[in-house]
């Protein structure tokens, strides 16, 4: 008998706002992905210049920072760029959605 039943509009609520909160956070993971995507971009050309300048003038740098040594200190900066600046980003959205959400239901 329950399976006849149609579904009572709580029921149906729930599932709308269900979608909304997951299309929400589709929104804001794939907005932190194309911030982080240009905050790594930026970190490794401005990590780049200096280490690959400095391994050809310094002798030190020259002596001691081979190609793997360049390209881990590059790509470590570019990764580390890219997961603070998606972290912040993703968090900065969720709360900014967080109070519409709050203040859409005090109404």
């Amino acid at each position: 008998m329950a399976k006849n039943m149609a579904p009572s509009p709580l029921e149906r609520n729930t599932t709308i706002s269900l979608e909304q909160k997951l299309a929400t956070a589709r929104r804001c993971s794939h907005e932190g992905v194309v911030a982080g995507a240009k905050a790594a971009v930026v970190a490794t050309i401005a990590t780049a210049i200096p280490t690959l300048a400095s391994a050809r003038m310094l002798p030190w740098a020259r002596a001691n920072l081979n190609h793997t040594a360049q390209a881990l200190i590059i790509s470590t900066v570019a990764g580390a760029a890219y997961f603070i600046v998606a972290d912040k980003t993703i968090l900065a959205t969720a709360r900014r959605n967080s109070f519409k959400q709050s203040s859409l239901s005090n109404l």
